[in-house]
């Protein structure tokens, strides 16, 4: 199974539109996870539209209309693994062990907010994944997303992209 892995989107705030790469990659992708910030409600519907299959959660800059629609925390067994999808794991120090506290029922974790990417494997297995930001890198040396793919019970391949510098 394909994954696409993507957070703070933050349009039309941080870019106008999306990357042309991200949105290439909502097409080949068999579930897209995104982990928040997307700020407007196109955004969601355009993912929506395009994704075959959206697991998606509300960030700190999304607003009413997206909290309504949005969890704040999702969870979907995919190919036997257990993921969970939030925006915020608070501070960088202590992350594995507090997520690794707070999931213990979980075998993937994606988050967002930093837009620091972010790959790690907290005590007791928890793999913590943070794409990164498509369309704001802030002190990143460029903007990012993830890709990943799943054999029954297990991740088996996660790729982190850099995006080309906007024009």
């Amino acid at each position: 199974m394909r994954l696409l892995l993507t957070s703070d989107t933050h349009l039309p705030k941080r870019a106008k539109k999306l990357p042309e790469e991200l949105l290439a990659q909502l097409e080949l992708a068999d579930v897209v996870v995104h982990a928040g910030d997307w700020v407007d409600l196109a955004t969601v519907t355009l993912f929506a539209s395009r994704a075959r299959r959206l697991i998606g959660v509300y960030g700190n800059n999304d607003g009413p209309e997206l909290r309504a629609r949005l969890p704040e925390v999702a969870r979907a067994e995919l190919d036997g693994l257990r993921f969970g999808v939030v925006h915020e794991t608070g501070p960088t120090r202590g992350r594995d062990q507090r997520c690794a506290r707070r999931f213990p029922d979980l075998d993937v974790l994606v988050f967002g907010h930093s837009h620091i990417p972010y790959d790690s494997t907290a005590p007791g297995g928890l793999r913590l994944l943070n794409p990164g930001s498509p369309t704001d890198r802030r002190r990143q040396p460029y903007c990012s997303y993830m890709t990943a793919a799943t054999e029954p019970g297990r991740l088996a391949e996660v790729v982190l992209h850099a995006l080309p510098p906007r024009r």
